[in-house]
């Protein structure tokens, strides 16, 4: 069981946290590069319970500081982005994206002491379409880590983001929660009406599947095992991967070119974002039923409510808590297994009714829980040693650690340990395809 006093530095992470330091020892991926436009408005951008402006100045750098002007604490939201800097409308005074003051408007030049002034900025960078925020102390910043499918060309990738109204933990761990697929996603199939091959009848015909869980370099990984209709195994790999990664196996392993971040925005809220190649996302096995229809509740795609300029107005679902995530009943008595519509949204509504942040100190968590509780382990660990000791988490140092991993599912040889199945899966599909992405 997680204590509660496990559980406090599990799900805290704004400034002088344990939590909130060992994620500010990391690169967070924080924004769509769209979002920014040169010498456009300033955006909104909640961060590890800080409020801060993220800003494209005129020549495309990214700008992520405090939202405070050092002068006297107005927002530089309001700001002017012009001319390679932003402007406090209050008194002109004029920062560029590191901070530096550029310009005091309102104090005559023998007055000045711009020199002195300089606003809280962090550290950020750009890469496939993502922007990257580091907020930790280093000098020199440690190098983006190099997860799979954040390495592709951005014109392959699908990115996608959206806010969870819940704490980042709970949020991340359906991700290394195999089981609840046979039930939550697929409880309402049945094996025989799956089409001849389908990847899903494995999971419909054996609903309590076993696991075997590894501390790994860059977190942990775990593998989810039943028997397989031709007498294999069939397997369901994941991963953890600090600070807040996993690669859920979403579909077969040779397609799964996808990693999802579960970022803080505070203590009670969330950024979903998926990084997938979209063109293998295309060629992944049909998820439907003889009769060629798609399981119900399965097809939904999200919709979002327009966005506003606030702390938490950006990449919000139309359906939510506020409309029980648009329920229906009767589909569920009859068709689905939820009658909520969508695989996301299903998530969403689960982990969300758990509250703010879960009281951990209620579960009693089973066998097939064993990813998360190994997850929390290797999580509080890396938390404490830092702050303790001040140990560099996993992976800060050695982002090479995260590139040759994939989540997803496969048939294997009955005889074939867990680990050979796995680096058999990864010599043939992951590493040609590495080699290629480097010598590009």
């Amino acid at each position: 069981m997680t204590t509660a006093r496990e559980s406090e530095i599990l799900t805290r992470v704004g400034p002088g946290t344990p939590m909130g330091n060992l994620m500010r020892s990391y690169w967070l991926p924080a924004a769509k590069s769209s979002e920014l436009v040169a010498d456009g408005e300033p955006m909104r951008l909640k961060l590890l319970g800080e409020q801060l402006i993220a800003f494209r100045d005129s020549q495309g750098r990214i700008g992520v500081m405090d939202h405070r002007c050092p002068h006297r604490c107005a927002s530089l939201f309001f700001g002017r982005n012009e001319e390679g800097g932003l402007r406090c409308v209050y008194h002109g005074w004029k920062f560029d994206v590191d901070g530096n003051c550029l310009d005091m408007a309102n104090v005559p030049p023998h007055q000045d002491f711009k020199h002195k002034v300089h606003a809280k900025a962090y550290k950020a960078a750009e890469r496939n379409g993502l922007v990257w925020v580091y907020m930790g102390d280093r000098e020199v910043a440690p190098p983006l880590p190099q997860v799979e499918s954040t390495l592709e060309a951005e014109a392959d990738l699908e990115i996608d983001f959206i806010q969870r109204d819940c704490n980042w933990l709970q949020a991340l761990e359906g991700d290394i929660d195999t089981s609840h697929l046979g039930f939550l996603h697929l409880g309402g199939a049945q094996t025989q009406t799956y089409a001849n091959g389908n990847i899903d009848q494995n999971i419909v015909a054996n609903r309590s599947p076993e696991f075997i869980v590894e501390d790994t370099p860059f977190g942990t990984t775990y593998g989810a095992f039943r028997p397989s209709e031709d007498g294999g195994t069939y397997w369901r790999f994941a991963h953890f991967m600090f600070p807040c990664w996993t690669l859920p196996p979403i579909s077969v392993f040779e397609n799964n070119i996808l990693a999802r971040a579960w970022v803080p925005l505070d203590d009670e809220h969330t950024m979903f974002i998926l990084v997938a190649n979209k063109n293998a996302r295309k060629r992944r096995p049909s998820q439907t039923f003889a009769d060629g229809k798609e399981p119900a509740g399965t097809a939904a795609k999200d919709r979002y409510l327009p966005r506003t300029t606030d702390w938490l107005g950006r990449w919000k679902l139309v359906a939510n808590s506020s409309n029980d995530y648009l329920i229906d009943r009767e589909v569920q008595r009859t068709q689905s297994y939820t009658g909520i519509d969508g695989i996301h949204l299903q998530d969403q509504a689960i982990t969300e009714s758990m509250g703010p942040i879960t009281d951990h100190t209620l579960e009693h968590l089973a066998p097939s829980d064993i990813p998360i509780a190994r997850t929390r382990r290797r999580i509080l660990a890396a938390a404490v040693a830092l702050a303790e000791k001040g140990t560099v988490p996993p992976g800060v140092d050695t982002p090479q650690d995260y590139r040759l991993q994939r989540g997803g599912s496969f048939v294997a040889d009955a005889a074939l340990d867990w680990r050979e199945a796995y680096a058999q899966r990864i010599s043939q599909d992951v590493m040609p395809r590495a080699n290629k992405v480097a010598a590009e």
